[in-house]
């Protein structure tokens, strides 16, 4: 059944951590500010995976390192066998690169163990549709993608790997602000089939096929200038 973003009068969580005492931890943290009932905890990421497909629970709380199988690599099964969880990771670190693999894998949102405080809000804001990093609510994945930039490496060799020519950055550039194809155009000075021209032989050069993981994938590897 297709996820609306009507929060309902409860919403169910499932917790996936092989720690059990974070799992009590944020368990109680749940119960206390009502509103979510547990459905299921998980003690590794084989067992977060089954449970997803026996519970169906409006969010899964996923820890990065777990035995079996890894946070992302759970995730990635999750995602393949098509549930339609919310997926926040509950973790006591991250790497911008692994936020922007978990967003392309699905993930709506990122809690840091040390701030288990933000729990609650960032799960209604991800049952409101929207996305939780780094200690905030944000709109959409562009905003995400913008904020990440910052703490990404900058790799410019990459653009001369897939052989970008220096309008093609200008226009990825772009891309990652959110920007439309007639913004693009009226900026560059140039038509927006120009740029759907340009948008074309970006995807081929770097083997994408739509401007979000055009974004997510010119922020990881730098060919942005910041």
């Amino acid at each position: 059944m297709k996820r609306t973003t009507v929060k309902p009068a409860v919403v169910t969580v499932l917790i996936a951590d092989d720690d059990p005492i974070v799992r009590q931890a944020v368990r109680s943290v749940l119960d206390v500010s009502g509103g979510f009932r547990v459905v299921g905890e998980a003690e590794d990421g084989k067992m977060a995976a089954e449970l997803v497909k026996e519970t169906d629970p409006d969010i899964l709380l996923l820890d990065l390192l777990m035995p079996n199988l890894p946070g992302l690599e759970a995730l990635r099964v999750i995602t393949t066998a098509g549930s339609e969880v919310r997926t926040v990771l509950l973790c006591s670190a991250i790497s911008a690169k692994q936020i922007l693999e978990a967003l392309q894998l699905g993930a709506r949102g990122v809690v840091l163990k040390k701030r288990v405080a933000e729990l609650v809000p960032a799960l209604d804001a991800v049952m409101r549709g929207q996305y939780w990093i780094e200690s905030q609510s944000v709109s959409n994945v562009v905003q995400v993608v913008q904020q990440l930039a910052v703490a990404t490496p900058q790799a410019s060799q990459w653009q001369n790997r897939f052989g970008l020519t220096a309008r093609e950055t200008e226009v990825i550039s772009f891309i990652t602000q959110g920007c439309m194809n007639r913004d693009i155009a009226a900026s560059l000075s140039i038509t927006e089939e120009t740029v759907k021209r340009h948008l074309t032989n970006i995807f081929n050069k770097v083997g994408m096929s739509n401007r979000l993981e055009l974004a997510l994938f010119a922020i990881e590897h730098g060919l942005v200038p910041k």
